[in-house]
């Protein structure tokens, strides 16, 4: 079956309603275009869980904190089109910012603790521009499911954190980090980085596995393995390091040890663009993790 591409919900409606009629689980992938493998990764996920795919592609403006950013944004609707239909996906939803946001559009979703830590301090009001779009995104779909790359992990927390705390019927799917050869988590920035400033980056993932092998000697003790994270980061001349933490991995609070286990999160800048970036930690063979 070909691809189809609406504008309007009213046509997003019609369509997904048509599939639901059929008995089929419609799925949903977000996505604000630059395609890459990554996203490429989450349709094909959400193909083997769901029967209808919708891909929606829509550069949402109130989640950048630089206008810079949002202008400079890769664009390329007509590839992402093409790579879309390829790669499966049922039905392309491409809102234009007034079909999202409405004349007047007065209401915000905010998931307080989430949205302000993090990248949440460096970025105010990006997780408000983040929840309200998906919130919305998801009851114009009426998703069955609904499929996150796990390298956003703060994003795909807050997501979790007002799917549940509203109730809204749909299944988050965080999916795993896909990375380039020599370890970068693929992001649409990816891009915009000088051939210097994409060598460096991969400094990001070098810290995170740094911390793992730490971890693996015995040494438990988050603040340590912080520090570790940070200095391998900080000797990189082109990278700006603005956190190496480690947090638990629901609510990304601070631990004091990894002995439960935890998640390293970093993120730096790379002359104007920001990367970031994850980690599982686990404590070292043999320790018997406690929960």
């Amino acid at each position: 079956m070909a691809m189809n591409t609406v504008e309007h919900v009213t046509d997003l409606r019609i369509a997904v309603n048509g599939a639901k009629r059929s008995g089929k689980t419609v799925g949903l992938v977000p996505t604000m275009g630059a395609l890459h493998q990554g996203h490429l990764s989450l349709i094909e996920r959400a193909r083997t869980e769901c029967d209808f795919v919708v891909m929606s592609l829509f550069v949402n403006p109130t989640q950048f904190t630089d206008i810079e950013d949002f202008e400079k944004y890769p664009r390329d609707p007509i590839r992402d089109r093409a790579l879309a239909e390829k790669a499966g996906v049922s039905l392309v939803f491409e809102p234009g910012v007034g079909d999202v946001y409405v004349k007047g559009f007065d209401t915000v979703v905010v998931a307080r603790h989430l949205s302000d830590i993090l990248e949440g301090k460096s970025r105010p009001g990006h997780f408000q521009g983040v929840a309200t779009v998906v919130t919305k995104l998801i009851n114009m779909v009426g998703a069955d499911k609904a499929f996150f790359g796990e390298k956003d992990y703060q994003q795909l927390q807050v997501v979790r954190r007002v799917v549940e705390d509203l109730n809204i019927p749909v299944k988050i799917v965080g999916c795993p980090i896909v990375r380039e050869a020599d370890g970068l988590a693929m992001s649409s920035r990816n891009v915009r980085l000088s051939e210097r400033q994409r060598s460096a980056a991969a400094i990001l993932k070098k810290a995170l596995d740094y911390a793992q092998e730490i971890a693996d000697t015995g040494v438990h003790d988050a603040y340590a393995l912080r520090a570790w994270m940070a200095q391998t980061i900080e000797v990189e001349a082109e990278a700006k390091l603005d956190y190496a933490t480690i947090v638990d991995p629901d609510e990304l609070r601070d631990v004091d040890t990894i002995d439960s286990g935890g998640i390293a999160l970093v993120a730096a800048t790379f002359g104007k663009i920001r990367l970031i970036d994850n980690k599982v930690l686990k404590p070292a063979p043999g320790y018997e993790v406690r929960r």
